[in-house]
């Protein structure tokens, strides 16, 4: 098989995969369905409002992120994962009947948010860790970017699907195509072989598991380097759900049809940023920094641009540099971090990632309402890029070891602890 495409081989991996690519497509609808339903539906084009919802919903990973990565290193992430996706899928169905009856109110979408948050939280950590355990450590770097070229794939059908359905029938039906659409991953978890899976060995029952993953982090710069880096970019670089929601209605005046192409045309770059990763075997500093200074002046060049549809086209290498940054990040976590640790690292990576957006999102809707969707743009991208050029001097000066080097004295440290 193709080398982008190897991990495909893994039978587990391939149902896995497939299952995760209906239900990420019915989450994207959802999340377009969702900024709508608040932005048009139950204020009248509040990015506040917007911004609220969209922190509501990360910050549960801010908040309990890390004791969620405490279950997924001492629990079966498959058992996990199986509890996490039915709650979700639970949470959609409800949303969707109070939209479809007409008696939502913003505080039960606020509500709502919450509660998918909540349950996301204590899915994410499990879920990115699940990856080493389907595929094993030779294939870690494939399969996380394909991953993201699967999330990315659903990033590219959901919001234009989501687009053409609130057009003709509103946003209720989507909520609950969402809601079946979790049934394709349980059923794939339910046929994965166990027996073929690779699970790391449970971390101790130590006394305090969070603060053990925090000292980790500390003893580790490259990691808490680019944890600061991870939690500015998104807490000002990844609140494109609520630009495009005010760049589409506020600006260009489009309705739900454009607002949904312009999260399909941002994730044409995601995908082929995700596709060129999986070519690589494994990250690399210089596309993590490069994806990160990517974003900040893309998203600067953005916040400018006259027209509509080039403000879209802007988003493609937006989306190219974002994925480049983020599957960097991700990769040089499951290959450099210690097994038992894996599942905490991984929490705080989310934690940072998602905590940082919940509380960037409301500063984001905020200043898209008082000053124009432009300055909200703007002042996003001016902030990653300052973000990535201090990070570029400071890795100058001070000449830290790669991940990729890190990683490779991991390695080379097993490999003489197996022959001694």
């Amino acid at each position: 098989m193709n080398a982008m495409f190897r991990s495909l081989e893994n039978r587990n991996y391939r149902l896995w995969a497939g299952g995760a690519l209906v239900s990420n497509i019915g989450t994207w609808m959802q999340w377009v369905a969702q900024d709508w339903l608040v932005l048009t539906v139950l204020t009248d084009h509040s990015g506040t409002a917007v911004g609220i919802t969209t922190g509501l919903q990360f910050l549960p990973m801010l908040l309990f992120g890390p004791y969620a990565g405490v279950l997924a290193d001492r629990f079966r992430k498959r058992t996990i994962l199986l509890w996490t996706q039915t709650a979700m899928g639970l949470c959609a169905l409800a949303v969707g009947l109070l939209v479809v009856t007409g008696s939502i109110q913003l505080w039960q979408a606020y509500a709502a948010a919450m509660c998918l948050g909540l349950a996301a939280a204590v899915d994410g950590p499990a879920r990115q860790a699940f990856v080493s355990e389907l595929v094993g450590p030779e294939h870690v770097a494939n399969a996380v970017s394909l991953n993201s070229a699967s999330l990315n794939t659903a990033r590219l059908t959901g919001p234009a699907i989501a687009g053409v359905v609130i057009a003709w029938i509103g946003t209720g039906p989507i909520f609950l195509l969402n809601a079946a659409s979790f049934a394709a991953v349980l059923v794939s978890l339910l046929r994965i072989r166990t027996s073929e899976l690779a699970p790391a060995t449970p971390a101790t029952q130590d006394k305090h598991p969070v603060v053990e993953g925090l000292g980790y982090v500390r003893r580790r710069p490259d990691l808490a380097r680019m944890f600061v880096m991870v939690g500015m970019l998104g807490a000002f670089g990844m609140s494109f759900p609520i630009t495009n929601a005010l760049m589409a209605t506020a600006e260009f005046h489009m309705g739900p049809g454009e607002f949904g192409f312009l999260g399909s045309i941002m994730a044409v770059g995601t995908l082929v940023g995700a596709l060129l990763a999986a070519r690589r075997s494994g990250p690399r500093l210089r596309y993590l920094i490069g994806g990160a200074l990517g974003l900040g002046l893309f998203t600067l060049i953005a916040s400018i641009a006259p027209s509509f549809w080039l403000y879209g086209a802007l988003l493609i290498p937006v989306g190219l540099a974002s994925i480049t940054f983020l599957n960097s990040c991700n990769t040089s976590i499951q290959l450099s971090v210690d097994p038992q640790f894996r599942g905490r690292v991984l929490a705080l990576y989310l934690a940072v990632l998602q905590g940082g957006t919940a509380l960037g999102a409301p500063l984001t809707g905020w200043v898209g309402t008082q000053f124009g969707a432009r300055w909200a743009v703007a002042t996003g991208g001016t902030i990653v890029t300052l973000t990535a050029s201090y990070f570029v001097i400071a890795i100058k000066r001070s000449s830290p070891l790669t991940f990729r080097a890190h990683s490779a004295q991991r390695s080379r440290g097993k490999s003489t602890a197996r022959t001694s």
